[in-house]
């Protein structure tokens, strides 16, 4: 249904989907996918779309209601996880290498994803992961805190696009009431930080847990103890860092350099495509050599 009424408004408004997704700042294959209801929508996607076709804000009004995710199914490994996500009341986080799976665009968990499995189960292990986001997006959602180590900012996931749109959907998520990020910059060499990716998460009836991962399991910890001491690395840790004010401008010095890379990258592009179509018109012609008749003396 949303598919079908963003096709409607797109045509009504003239524009294809290329024309679209220049306007929203996407790939038109994304477009596509929304259309033809394979790919779910973000809640700036739809947004975007609204302003650009000007539709009075119904599609962001008819994003919220809809249920994306009814059959999803996460690793059996993360599936305590995500059944905490869908509970708690807060969430702290610390993250490294790469975003966290709560703050990724579509595009970046399409990226990350597609380096380790086959197309089919790069679509499945995105829907189980963009699901979890609905709860901490939607209004009066849990309290978010995300701490990034830049180097979540330096990794290149996909390419210079992808990595600028999801600059950009950090800067969206830290203007939400329930969402801060901070950034710790790699220049601090004074800072204690935790040594893995980690995160403290409370449930509605006051169970503390300490969640971390290795390659293929998660670990829980209930312990008061070692949820105590975590916590003490995280909140000085937290205090020692960019504020979320001086975060978003550094990830706005990243989007800005993303941006001008993706530029680049166009450019050399149209060189080298302009560039073969001039050799194209050298080459020579091979036309068939038909011999004409002579004279006869």
């Amino acid at each position: 249904m949303f598919g079908e009424l963003l096709r409607h408004y797109r045509e009504s408004a003239g524009l294809t989907q290329q024309a679209l997704a220049q306007q929203v700042h996407c790939d038109r294959s994304q477009v596509a996918r929304v259309e033809a209801a394979k790919r779910v929508p973000t809640d700036t996607f739809a947004k975007a779309c609204d302003e650009v076709l000007g539709t009075g804000g119904v599609l962001l009004r008819l994003w919220g209601p809809i249920d994306w995710y009814p059959e999803v199914q996460h690793p059996d490994w993360f599936e305590r996880r995500a059944e905490m996500d869908a509970k708690a009341v807060a969430l702290r986080q610390y993250q490294e290498q790469v975003m966290p799976g709560l703050l990724q665009t579509p595009e970046y968990a399409y990226a990350l994803f597609s380096q380790v499995s086959d197309p089919d189960e790069t679509e499945e292990r995105v829907r189980a992961r963009l699901s979890r986001q609905q709860r901490f997006l939607a209004e009066g959602g849990p309290l978010f805190i995300a701490i990034l180590d830049e180097s979540c900012l330096r990794n290149v996931v996909g390419d210079a696009a992808v990595m600028r749109d999801q600059c950009a959907h950090l800067l969206e998520l830290g203007r939400r009431p329930n969402f801060v990020i901070q950034v710790a910059p790699l220049d601090r060499a004074q800072l204690i930080r935790p040594t893995t990716s980690m995160s403290l998460i409370r449930l509605p009836k006051g169970e503390e847990w300490v969640y971390s991962e290795s390659l293929d399991r998660g670990h829980f910890s209930e312990d008061p103890a070692v949820f105590a001491r975590h916590s003490q690395t995280y909140d000085v840790l937290r205090a020692d860092i960019l504020s979320a004010t001086e975060s978003a401008a550094l990830i706005s010095e990243f989007m800005k350099g993303y941006d001008h890379a993706e530029a680049r990258t166009r450019r050399v592009d149209l060189d080298q495509e302009q560039l073969q179509r001039q050799q194209r018109r050298r080459l020579p012609r091979n036309r068939p050599r038909i011999p004409r008749p002579r004279p006869r003396t």
